[in-house]
Order: structure tokens, then sequence, then C-alpha cells
């Protein structure tokens, strides 16, 4: 039994899930940051489109045209790395032993999607207080 298992008390914990832990090991672990690095870029332009969709800006991007555009242009920047995030996750598995150069890569992009994920979730925060 794994021990996030026993942790769990007994039950199977949801691979689909990134938390903060897979992502502080995903930087060891070649395989978990293939998985984070797809699922989470995944999860950013799934969260980003939506917004852009089905959000209206709200809060301060109301005060003048041009911070409206602003709005969704950093929605569509974020949608648009996290698409890069998710395809550098599928190059990282392209080949079985990634090569240093790849893992490192991979791991300057991980550590690099925080600013969109804070961005996304600064402007999410304001969407859903309007």
């Amino acid at each position: 039994m794994d021990p996030l298992d026993v942790e769990a008390g007994g039950s199977t914990i949801s691979t689909d899930a990134v938390t903060a832990a897979d992502v502080a090991e995903a930087t060891l672990d070649v395989a978990k940051l293939r998985r984070v690095l797809v699922a989470g870029g995944v999860g950013q332009a799934a969260a980003a489109l939506y917004m852009m969709l089905f959000r209206a800006p709200a809060g301060v991007f109301l005060l003048s045209g041009s911070l409206v555009r602003a709005y969704y242009c950093v929605l569509a920047a974020i949608a648009l790395f996290g698409v890069a995030e998710a395809w550098t996750g599928l190059w990282l598995s392209h080949d079985d032993p990634a090569p240093p150069r790849r893992r490192a890569v991979g791991v300057a992009v991980l550590w690099a999607s925080t600013l969109p994920l804070l961005l996304l979730a600064g402007v999410g925060g304001v969407a859903v207080l309007k």
C-alpha cells in the first residue's frame, strides 16, 4: 500500500488533481514533472478560456475601455501559456529516459507557470467577487 493511501485513510487519492506537493516533488521526478506540466497547463488554459467566454470583467477592469481589453489580453496570454506548458509536458515525455536538457526546460517552464497561475487567481477572484 502506498504511503499516500495510508494517510488518506485507506482510500486511493485521485491522480487528476495537481497539488502543491506534486509541484514541489516534480522538480525531482521526471514522471511527476510530465504529469504536473500537462495537467497544470490544461487546467490553466481551460480556466482562462472559461473566464474569457463566461465571466465578464468586473471591479477595476470596468474603469476604462483599455482595461477591459487588457482583461481579455491577459486571459488570452494565460490560455496560450497553458497550452505551451502542456505541450512542454508532452515534449518532455517523448523520450523515456528524459535528457537532462529537456528536464531542465521542463523545470524552468514549471517555475515560470506560477506567475500566470497567480494572475489567473487574481483576475478570477475579481470576476467572482463582482
